[in-house]
């Protein structure tokens, strides 16, 4: 049953439970000073753990204009938790109109998605996960090419779900388009998925530093061949192969 405001109880909710002290120590983490890239963002100082639960409460309780009220929210925690209700509403659905009233709302509320984790823990949960399972990888093909950094972030991240599905072909057009970006959380995210890739079958991530590794910037690369083997991790950051 639907609360009569569970907006305003999420909001409540969430200011029980925040701890002044995680607030402070959330700033520096997710570099809200001035020039980096999370300038300016609020945080109340609630565990993710205790936003899964908040989420898990609300999530059949609230509609998607009243969670677009929390994703317009300064504070952190208030868009995570909406993310994280939007992601179990799509999970929890087999109503493919409302799946794909999902994805239209996910993509007309990007401007909230504005740190790596409000971006990581949605979008191959929601958009890579509707991109392959419809064949729509137009979707992320589409914000690769954004030059907004969390949009591209969120393509290539999204491809998470497609390798968890043994298909890499995705991840390597993403990841190769955007190898030469210069923002280091688009490097890491590159890296993780070619690590991910790798998880999933190391011949396809071979094959890839094979062809490319000469060019792939050292954040991406390290991050790329973290699972490998110590010789041949070596042969890859000292030019041997």
């Amino acid at each position: 049953m639907k609360s009569t405001d569970p907006e305003k109880e999420i909001r409540e909710a969430l200011a029980l439970l925040a701890l002044p002290e995680k607030a402070v120590s959330f700033r520096k983490f997710f570099k809200t000073g001035k020039g980096e890239y999370g300038e300016g963002d609020l945080f109340l100082g609630v565990s993710v753990p205790d936003q899964r639960l908040v989420a898990k409460e609300y999530y059949q309780k609230i509609s998607l204009a009243e969670l677009g009220s929390l994703l317009a929210s300064p504070y952190h925690e208030h868009r995570l938790t909406a993310l994280l209700i939007l992601v179990l509403k799509f999970e929890k659905t087999k109503d493919q109109q409302l799946q794909a009233d999902i994805i239209d709302f996910y993509l007309s509320h990007l401007s909230a998605i504005n740190n790596w984790d409000l971006a990581d823990t949605s979008c191959y949960k929601i958009l890579g996960r509707y991109a392959f399972e419809n064949r729509r990888d137009d979707v992320l093909r589409n914000l690769s090419g954004s030059e907004t950094m969390w949009h591209r972030r969120i393509a290539v991240v999204g491809t998470l779900y497609h390798i968890r599905k043994n298909s890499f072909g995705l991840t390597r057009e993403l990841v190769t388009q955007n190898l030469s970006h210069p923002h280091d959380l688009i490097q890491k995210a590159n890296g993780w998925m070619l690590r991910e890739m790798g998880q999933k079958n190391k011949e396809e991530l071979i094959l890839y530093l094979d062809r490319h590794y000469k060019e792939i910037p050292r954040t991406c690369l390290r991050y790329a061949i973290e699972k490998l083997d110590e010789p041949l991790r070596q042969d890859y950051l000292k030019n041997r192969i």
